[in-house]
This record gives structure tokens, C-alpha cells and sequence, in this order.
């Protein structure tokens, strides 16, 4: 009588190493779609951090001075001055920058069509206020300033956003 001699599996299946490098590839792919939307939102998260640092030493300057806008900005690298005069001397105020370097703000005084700020500048605008969606300006106002920066929104779409003082 012939007897069935056991078949030893000491191996995985091509279907059980096919199946596992499936998984391993959806992971994969789930990884690297979520790793640039993860990085635009920590460059945006820095953004908006500089945009209230600026308008926190804008509001300072303003009541610091009884209610005169600033009409300059200076400073190197990431230190913004934000001040009266084109020396900035006299009474200043400084905001720390970590995305923005203090050569990327510039300030703009009574401008109803300022320059369109990008990911990478920051517009001052003394004289007016946020419109209400926080998107752009709103109306003229002596004693306030609305500061409009760019946030990225896709890997090649920017939206304008306002902060008032």
C-alpha cells in the first residue's frame, strides 16, 4: 500500500507574500499623500504665529503712542521694528519672526489696493480694517491696521488672509 508523504511547509505562498506587499503598498501610499498636506499646515501654523506676533507689537505701538499708527518697519532677519520714523528710532516695538524675515514685511499707510501679500511676505496696511471674512480689507479706520499675509491651500494655491490689530 502506498502512503502520502507529509509536505513540509516551511515557506510562505506567493498569494501570502502578494497580499502582505498589497497592505504594505496602501500604507505607503496613505503616508505620502499625507505628508505634504502635514507640512503645509505646520508652514501655515508658523504664519499665522509671525502675523499675531506683528499685530500684537502693532496694538502696543499704537497704544504706546496714543493712538498713532506706525509709519515704518526695519530690522534684520527675524527681528521686526516696528516704529515711526524712517530711522526707527524713539519709541519702537519688535515682534519675533521664525517663518518670516523682517525684510518680508513691509508697510503700506492708507492703501485701498495694497500689494497682494504671498506665502513668503506680509503687508501692513495702517488705516483700515479686516473685511469681515477675514480675507482682505475692509473700510478705512484711523485708528487701526489690518496685516495681510498668504496661506497655502493646495501645493500651488494661496488665499489671502487679513488680521486686525
Amino acid at each position: 500500500m502506498l502512503q502520502k508523504t507529509p509536505k513540509s511547509k516551511n515557506g510562505f505562498t506567493i498569494i501570502e507574500i502578494m497580499i502582505v506587499l498589497a497592505i504594505a503598498g496602501l500604507i505607503m501610499l496613505i503616508v505620502f499623500l499625507a505628508v505634504p498636506a502635514l507640512q503645509r499646515s505646520s508652514r501655515n501654523t508658523q504664519r499665522k504665529n509671525d502675523v499675531s506676533a506683528v499685530a500684537a507689537s502693532v496694538a502696543n505701538y499704537i497704544d504706546d503712542n496714543g493712538g498713532t499708527l506706525p509709519t515704518n518697519v526695519g530690522g534684520a532677519a527675524a527681528s521686526l521694528t516696528i516704529c515711526g520714523n524712517a530711522a526707527c528710532t524713539g519709541n519702537t516695538e519688535t515682534a519675533t519672526l521664525g517663518y518670516y524675515t523682517a525684510g518680508n514685511v513691509s508697510l503700506v499707510t492708507n492703501s485701498a489696493n495694497p500689494a497682494t501679500p504671498t506665502t513668503s511676505t506680509v503687508v501692513i496696511d495702517t488705516g483700515y480694517n479686516c473685511n469681515a471674512s477675514d480675507t482682505g480689507l475692509g473700510a478705512a479706520s484711523s485708528r487701526s491696521a489690518a496685516i495681510l499675509y498668504g496661506i497655502e491651500t493646495s501645493s500651488s494655491n494661496v488665499a489671502q488672509q487679513c488680521l486686525e490689530q
